[in-house]
This record gives C-alpha cells, structure tokens and sequence, in this order.
C-alpha cells in the first residue's frame, strides 16, 4: 500500500489535469434547466378579421359588443343557422357531387369560459323575429337535445301510418339543430345498435335518411340540417372514441376553440331594434335564396368567378391538401376543400349574389385556418407538433437527396443523406409519411439478389413520376362543370366520392298518394325536382342516390 507521502504526491499530480472549479450560482442552474427541457408553450388559435365579413360579421359585432359572447362564436352559430334557412335551393356542383350551405359548427371551450350559451342567444332572437316576419321563411329549430336516428328522422318524416290515423308528411325538410351538450351525442353514439352519428353524417351529405330496422316506418327524404354544438375540451378527449376521428364523422364539423374575450359585471342585451332590423336583412337573403320555396331543389346554381377560382385551384393543390399535420390532425380535416366551398358559397348568398368572389374565398378560408388551428391545439400538444414538424423536415431531406441521386437504399440514406445523425426510427417515419401521402410522394421496389446470392432482396426508394402530386391534381381537379344538361339536375342528393352512381325507385310510407295540407301549396312548385307531378306514373315513389 501507499504511505501518506506517496498518496499527497498522486492527489496533487492529478489536480495539474483538472480544471479549476467556481461557485455555481443559480443562474447557472436557471439556464441549464431551459437547455435540457424544451419550451412547449403556444398561442391559443387567433381568427382573422376576415372571418366577420358581411351580415356575418354585423351579427357578430352586433351581439358581442356589450356582452361577454366572442364575436366569433356567435358568427359561428349564425353561420350554422344560415346554413339551414337557405335551403337546398342554393347549390354548387363538384364533379358529380351537389354541394349546399350545410355546416356543422363545434364550439369548443372550457366551462364557463367558453361562453357557449350566449353565443347562441342573439341567433335564437333573429331566428324569433324572423319568425315573426316571414313563418315560411324560418326554419324549424330543435334545441331539446338528439338521441337516436329515429329521433332525428321523426323531425322531417316523410308521414307514416299510426295505427288507423295517417300523420302528415313535413316537406320543410330544413331542421337547425342546437345541440348545447354535444356529450350528448357522443354518449348516445356508444350505446350498442345507437346509429345517431351515422345518421348526421348522411345529414352532412345529404342523402336520405333510411330505416336503421325492418320495423322502422320513418322515413325522410332530401334532408337539410345543419348542427350548432358545443363541448368542453375535458369531454371532448374523454368521450369521442378513436373511430369517430378517423371514420369521417369529426370531421364534418367546423370545430372552433373560442371563450369570452372581455369580463362586463353588467352585460347589456342588444337592442331590439338592432334585431329587429337583422332580421329583415336575414329575410332579404333568404328571399333571394328563394328559401320560401323549400320544395324546391337546386334551383340556384352558385358559380366562382375567374379570381375565386384561381384562388381555389391555389389552395386545392397546396394548403387544403397539406398532410404534414401527422396522420391523426388530417384525418379530422379532411374536408377542408368542401368546407371552404360551402362557407364561400354562404358568404356570398349573404351578399345577395350567386357568384362566389375572391372576398368570399378568403372569409371561407379564414373559417378554414381558424377550425385548423382549434383542431391542432386541441388534439396535438406543443411536443407532438415538434416530433411532426421533425419527420417533415427529415421527409423534405429525403426527397431532395432522391431528386438528385433517383434512387438510394434506406442505408444509403442513412450514410449519405444524413452521415448518420439521424435516428433509424426518424427515417423510418419520413419514410411511411412519404408513402402514404396521396398521391405518394416515393416508391419502393425490392431487387432480388442474384441466384445463389445468400440474404434478402435489396429495397430502393425513387420518387414518384416527376414527384407529380401537382400535375396529377390538376388532371383532376375539374370539378366546376362549366355547363351540363339541366336534366341532370333530376337527382338533388349528394354523393361521398366513394359511392357509386346508382339510381333505382324506392316505395315512400304514403300509399295513397293523398297531398296534406302545408304551410304552402307544394303542387304550385314550377320547378321542383320531388313533387309529384313531376315523376308521372312515379306519383307515389321517389328518386334516390344510393
């Protein structure tokens, strides 16, 4: 063992190879704790101006300046609620599909907060003095809450038998649905054999609604309704499960987060005057629209002008398509393109005119970023929109390596396109992103070893045709017919781009052909695509888009 001597003489060799040591201050700590954790904090989501254009944007001012409502929860429940008035009258056609003002609005804010009951509150008073001016012209309003499909088919039935007594049919087929616990619907969507949010997923399309059982008599043809909902962002997560996010149901809401933007102790209700005149201006619109004919279908042709149609074709190609959100955010906006046309064309009916401007595309998209952004800061934390901000950018590098070497093996990538800095499992993502984007971006080709060669097949990856996701859009992308047969206009449904045209004739509850008494007479119809006289010895059936 070592004397003292020689233990002193090794403890102060090793001291000539070791830095000095300081007093460490807590500032030094301060910093090494923001270098080792990353800062996750985010804006909430900030709407543009331009979402308050027009009568839109009046009504919104019109209810938030001396109350605590955000303007912009208001513009939305409104949008919903003029969505419905118009009617199926006003239409665009995309392709085969008949697009109307139908819109599903989600306001989404913590209690209290969030405001949600006022945002409704001047809507339900322009609707009552509406009401008042023109019954015809209103829509029916349902506000006691949904629970089954059936439920939501007895609203708008087509009439059926009770026993020896015939109940009439409901030919107003425009229902508003105020839905002030959209856990609600959630909940009943949980219920084994509960079909309610198939149902509104047809509502949001427009195809008739069928009988979900043989012993179903309920029937209702050619639906427009359209569902102001709201939910706190706690119930949201908890309860809508994970098919709903992907089967197409979430994301037929234009969901928006919004709270209360000012504290009054003493908030004052708006004027009736301002309401009063609001709802002449309403009626205005809808007397345009035509919305008093609600028989009627398809009758007003909605155009783009030359400016809103390049601008649409810009967005289609680019923003409106983006899936570098990750997988989850686009599949809950999906429907950004239609969305955007439904709210231009509404904007644009608001300004009493049948051709949708560039002032009307960019209040839409507005709408658009607005529900965008909500979705991403209620479903993607600050830490999930790094690690997809990561595989985007590892994606990018990928695709720029390939445009300039073709073709390389997932370890050349490795080596030469990263020199190895990037994580196996980073790649591997870029890799599936690049896939599965539609139209993929890359290809993979496995390339057999020679005969005798010992290991598996080699996988090359290449970009796609010129990487043409571009070119390819806009091969496909004629969906504004510029003209076509008027006898087209015969079926008034919308079509999902997966279904297939077929048309075949289905028997409707009323057998003896027998017109009840409405709030009009629905055989003075000069034009409508399902009154009876139109269908000859088809009197009693009616046309349908399966």
């Amino acid at each position: 063992m070592l004397d003292a001597k020689k233990l002193a003489a090794v403890d102060a060799a090793a001291a000539k190879y070791q830095p000095p040591l300081r007093n460490v201050s807590a500032d030094d700590y301060q910093v090494i704790g923001e270098v080792d954790t990353p800062d996750n904090h985010r804006n909430a989501p900030r709407p543009s101006p331009d979402c308050l254009h027009g009568l839109i944007g009046d009504v919104a001012r019109a209810g938030s300046v001396s109350t605590e409502a955000n303007p912009f929860a208001i513009a939305a429940n409104f949008i919903a609620f003029m969505g419905c008035a118009v009617g199926r009258g006003p239409f665009m056609s995309v392709g085969n599909t008949w697009h109307h003002a139908r819109l599903f609005t989600l306001h989404i804010g913590r209690s209290g907060r969030g405001r949600k009951g006022d945002a409704t509150s001047l809507v339900s008073r322009i609707e009552r003095a509406l009401r008042g001016l023109n019954a015809d012209a209103t829509p029916q309003v349902h506000r006691g809450g949904l629970s089954s499909r059936e439920g939501l088919v007895y609203l708008i039935h087509d009439g059926y038998t009770e026993g020896k007594n015939e109940v009439a049919a409901i030919f107003d087929k425009r229902l508003m649905v105020i839905e002030s616990e959209f856990a609600n619907i959630l909940m009943q969507s949980k219920r084994d054999g509960n079909t309610l949010s198939s149902a509104l997923r047809d509502c949001w399309d427009g195809v008739s609604l069928k009988p979900a059982t043989k012993t179903s008599r309920l029937w209702a043809t050619d639906p427009h309704i359209c569902l102001a909902a709201a939910i706190t962002p706690g119930e949201l997560h908890s309860l809508m499960a994970s098919r709903e996010l992907t089967n197409g149901f979430a994301n037929r809401f234009m969901m928006f987060w919004a709270e209360k933007t000012k504290s009054l102790a003493f908030p004052v209700a708006t004027p009736q005057t301002e309401v009063d005149a609001l709802a002449v201006r309403v009626l205005a619109v809808l007397e345009f629209c035509n919305a008093t004919r609600w028989v009627d279908k398809d009758t007003m042709r909605v155009s783009l002008s030359t400016d809103a149609r390049k601008r649409y074709e810009e967005l289609y190609h680019k923003e409106l398509n983006d899936n570098s959100a990750g997988e989850r955010i686009t599949a809950l906006i999906e429907r950004r393109a239609p969305m955007l046309l439904r709210l231009a064309m509404l904007f644009a009916l608001c300004d009493l005119t049948d051709e949708v401007q560039l002032v009307h595309i960019n209040a839409g998209l507005a709408w658009v970023r607005y529900s965008v952004d909500s979705v991403k800061f209620i479903f993607a934390s600050a830490v999930d929109e790094a690690a997809t901000a990561e595989t985007n950018d590892t994606a990018q590098k990928i695709v720029d390596y390939l445009a300039d070497k073709k073709q390389a093996t997932r370890k050349e990538l490795t080596v030469n396109c990263f020199q190895g800095h990037t994580a196996k499992s980073r790649i591997d993502s870029a890799l599936d992103e690049l896939l599965s984007c539609n139209p993929a971006r890359i290809t993979v080709e496995s390339v057999p070893r020679p005969k005798g060669s010992p290991g598996s097949a080699t996988k090359t990856y290449q970009l796609t045709g010129a990487n043409s996701a571009n070119s390819a859009n806009r091969e496909a992308s004629r969906g504004f017919a510029s003209s076509f047969d008027e006898s087209e206009l015969c079926e008034p449904c919308e079509l999902s781009n997966s279904q297939a045209l077929t048309v075949r004739t289905v028997s409707t509850v009323r057998k003896d052909g027998k017109t009840p008494q409405t709030r009009m007479d629905v055989d003075g119809s000069h034009s409508s695509h399902s009154s009876h006289s139109s269908h000859g010895e088809a009197e009693n059936s009616d046309v349908e888009v399966l």
